[in-house]
């Protein structure tokens, strides 16, 4: 049994116009649009891209997120076109101390922090995100509990950090990087497992939670109902990012 990533979910005061900006960022297509929800995903239903959903947020943005998207290029001019493209959209350039880099640090319109990568060949076949960064103080122990969580394969581990993938070698990589400031606040956003139709939902909520999973209450807690299917469970991972198992609907 397993669950498998479903989407990354941003919290945003305006959840319209931030959806909006990813989606002409990179060339995605909204595929929900409702009152408190806005799901965007990459033009083919079958392609390998987790996809992106937008709640209205239930706290100010005060710090800097815990996680957030690398994206990729091609090639030198392609990360250029692409950060233009970002500045155009409403996108602002950001100082998190990370020098002199060959990647470019942002902002989107809601201050959500994001990277345009330089090209990589690790990254070639990834689709428009690169890869999902989580911030850690651990990036092994952390990557072990998401690669039980998700299914996918860890893939590689440094003292620094550690990356998992989805055994097709196909889509975003789910990276987790050394920070010192990875236990502060959660920030804007957060992960969403699905469970396979075949699989009983209570049995999934209990092995993520003999993984390291613990319970969060749901007055506080990310998320909300969604047409990926309704909250089972609302958990943290070992380090407290808050994430919501999801019931898988059936067609």
């Amino acid at each position: 049994m397993s669950t498998r990533l479903a989407r990354v979910v941003f919290d945003a005061e305006r959840p319209v116009m931030v959806a909006r900006f990813w989606a002409a960022l990179l060339n995605w297509e909204v595929m929900v649009d409702r009152p408190g929800e806005v799901d965007i995903a990459a033009p083919d239903p079958d392609g390998p891209d987790v996809a992106l959903t937008f709640l209205p947020a239930r706290r100010a943005k005060t710090a800097r997120n815990r996680i957030h998207l690398d994206l990729c290029s091609r090639s030198l001019d392609q990360q250029g076109v692409l950060v233009d493209r970002a500045l155009s959209l409403g996108a602002r350039r950001l100082d998190i101390g990370q020098g002199v880099v060959p990647w470019t640090v942002l902002a989107d319109p809601e201050g959500n922090e994001f990277c345009v990568l330089e090209p990589r060949e690790q990254y070639v076949d990834t689709g428009s995100v690169a890869a999902i960064v989580v911030d850690t103080r651990d990036p092994l122990r952390l990557a072990e509990f998401w690669s039980a969580a998700s299914g996918w394969q860890l893939t590689h581990q440094t003292s620094r950090y550690a990356g998992i993938r989805a055994a097709t070698g196909l889509g975003p990589w789910l990276e987790f990087l050394r920070s010192p400031q990875a236990l502060g606040e959660h920030g804007r956003l957060h992960l969403d497992l699905v469970a396979f139709p075949s699989d009983d939902p209570a049995e999934e909520t209990a092995r993520l939670r003999a993984a390291g999973a613990v319970p969060v209450d749901r007055e506080t807690a990310p998320g909300g109902d969604s047409p990926v299917g309704a909250p089972v469970a609302v958990l943290a991972d070992p380090e407290t990012n808050e994430f919501c198992l999801l019931q898988a609907t059936i067609d």
